[in-house]
Order: C-alpha cells, then sequence, then structure tokens
C-alpha cells in the first residue's frame, strides 16, 4: 500500500491534462501514487493518457457520476494511507505534496488538509475556490482566509500560518483515506459542489479537524467543468448548501437559518428577475423546491449524523458576512474585526 495516492477526476479534460498533468508528474514524489478516475468522458482523454503517460493508472468509469460519486467510486478502488484529491485544472508547485502529507503524519487529530490556492491566471492572487482556507458563517455561507464573497484578495503573505480552518477545497483535498471510507466520503446525492465543506462539517462532528498549510501552494484554473454563472452551477450550490445545513447543523443554527435564508435566497432570485437574468432567477427557486422535496431522505441523513457526533465545529463564523460585506468590510482580516 503506498502512503498517498494523488488522484484526479477528468471528465471530458484531455486539454486540462495535457496542460496541468505535467506539474503533477514532475513536483510529485516517486514514492506518491498518481492516478486520473476517468468519469466517462466522451473526448479522448483516455486515449491521451495511453499514449503519453502509460505509467499512470488509469480508473475508468462507465458514466459521468459527477464529482461525489465519481471520486466515491474511484477511491474505492485506491489503496493508500492519504488520499489527494486534486482538480485537473490546478498546477502544482516544487515541494508542494511534503507539507500536506506532514501535516496528517505529525497531528492524528487532522482528518483533512488543503494547500493555498493561487489563481493560475492572476498568479499573485487567491483563488476563489479556496484561497487560504474556508470558513462558512452562521447563515451557511462559505468565504475563506483571501476571499470574501466575490472579493478575491491579492496574496503578499498575510495567511501564510498554517491554522484549524473549516473546510478544505476539493481543487486540492488531502485526506485520511480510512476516515473517508469510514464516513461513507461525498454524499453521492450532491453530485457536485459543496461536497467537501459538507464531508469537512462532517469530520468535525466526528472529532477531527480541517487544517490549510500554506507552505504547499498551487494554482487552480477554475471553472473547468461549469462555468461560474452556469444556472446548473448556481442550483447545485444552493441546493448542497441548504442539504449540508439541515444535515449537519446544531438545531439553535438550523432554526435561525430556516427564517433567514430564505430571505436572503429569494431576495438574490428576485434581484436575477429584476436584472432579466430568469434562467438564474429559476435556478435558486428549483433548487428550494428539491430541497424541500428531499426533506425525507435529508432527515435519516441528519439523525444518523448528528446521533453520531463527538463534537462541534468551533469555525463556523458567529455572524453574516454579507451584511458586514455591505457594511464595507470585504477583506478576511476586516471581516474577524
Amino acid at each position: 500500500m503506498k502512503q498517498t495516492a494523488v488522484v484526479i477526476l477528468n471528465w471530458n479534460g484531455r486539454q486540462h491534462l495535457e496542460q496541468f498533468l505535467p506539474s503533477v508528474v514532475e513536483h510529485t514524489p516517486a514514492a506518491a501514487e498518481i492516478v486520473v478516475a476517468d468519469n466517462g468522458s466522451t473526448d479522448d482523454s483516455v486515449a491521451f493518457l495511453r499514449e503519453h503517460y502509460p505509467t499512470i493508472r488509469i480508473i475508468t468509469l462507465q458514466k459521468n457520476y459527477g464529482f461525489a460519486e465519481g471520486y466515491n467510486r474511484a477511491l474505492e478502488q485506491v489503496d493508500a494511507e492519504y488520499f489527494v484529491l486534486l482538480n485537473s485544472d490546478v498546477e502544482v508547485t516544487a515541494g508542494w505534496l511534503e507539507p500536506l502529507v506532514a501535516t496528517l503524519t505529525n497531528n492524528r487529530s487532522v482528518a483533512a488538509v488543503a494547500p493555498k490556492l493561487r489563481s493560475y491566471g492572476y498568479r499573485d492572487r487567491f483563488e476563489y475556490a479556496g484561497a487560504a482556507g474556508g470558513y462558512i458563517d452562521f447563515l451557511g455561507y462559505p468565504f475563506c482566509r483571501g476571499r470574501i464573497l466575490s472579493t478575491v484578495e491579492q496574496d503578499h503573505g498575510q495567511y501564510d500560518t498554517a491554522r484549524d480552518v473549516f473546510w478544505a477545497s476539493g481543487a486540492a483535498f488531502c485526506c485520511r483515506a480510512d476516515l473517508f471510507r469510514l464516513l461513507s466520503g461525498f454524499d453521492a446525492d450532491f453530485f457536485a459542489h459543496m461536497e467537501e465543506i459538507d464531508l469537512c462539517w462532517r469530520m468535525q462532528l466526528a472529532g477531527f479537524r480541517i487544517m490549510v498549510e500554506p507552505r504547499s501552494v498551487v494554482y487552480h484554473l477554475g471553472g473547468g467543468t461549469l462555468p461560474n454563472e452556469s444556472p446548473q452551477k448556481l442550483y447545485l450550490n444552493y441546493r448542497n448548501n441548504l442539504s449540508m445545513l439541515f444535515k449537519c447543523a446544531p438545531t439553535w443554527q438550523r432554526i435561525v437559518v430556516a427564517v433567514a435564508r430564505p430571505v436572503c435566497d429569494m431576495l438574490s432570485a428576485a434581484l436575477y428577475f429584476l436584472r432579466g437574468n430568469t434562467t438564474l432567477g429559476k435556478a435558486i427557486l428549483r433548487a428550494y423546491r428539491d430541497f424541500l422535496d428531499a426533506h425525507g431522505e435529508l432527515n435519516k441523513k441528519r439523525q444518523m449524523i448528528r446521533s453520531a457526533r463527538k463534537a462541534e465545529s468551533r469555525q463556523i463564523y458567529s455572524g453574516s458576512i454579507v451584511l458586514r460585506y455591505a457594511l464595507g468590510r470585504k477583506t478576511f482580516d476586516d471581516m474577524m474585526k
């Protein structure tokens, strides 16, 4: 069994593999296994890998299962102590893997650790999807050290300390394989988006910590599968966020969320309609409809998760980032004041 397996989930990403896989091969220690799990691609991704990277192991899935179930199925076939889930549009740097592995090896209470994510296109800036570690506020809205809502900061070393966070980005996610399996991995019903935040919350409820290790630096292109203004992406983010809160949040938080979130989200939907973006407004309404339709199944999951909990997360921001952002606090440091 390898200590570490770097697993890249690919779906019609031949161009990303050609562009970014060389950095992974160059900067990943030989002792770690590199695996590409193909999620039912219809392009020439697999043929490209077999021709140009014959030593890389390929796992072929029969269809596109999405990020969540795709990784679940792929990782069932990987034998390692630590999993590193890496997006196909990530460029890694020299020495990127060692600090992540060392964090897990030296801290048995840490379940998952993330590197610092910088933007591939604007290399002196953080990357939206994870920056220097992720959090959520009391209403469930995600934010990062280095990114509050739409404001992304320049990286000038202000967040270069390793610390506990609420979530590690799925773009580059290093975790304990045994715990991933114990918790049944990602929630397959999510399909894509928010599944890593949901898993990190469940890891914390199981008594573990999540960390960011900024000595490890990777560059993420982002938006490789669904563009930022995609109605499907918006739908999945809203539906999965509500599902995550329903499953994982303590009762007192759920009560506040049940009152405040519909007001905030319906205002967002109304703004989309007023601006003529009807498909995005409808995506939010559809997310609420499907969330409510799944109430029974979500309640079963909640009972299992909450009854087995050993701790509560200490990393949930007690305020509202939306309110504070509107008041002018648009950086992480300002938000924490």
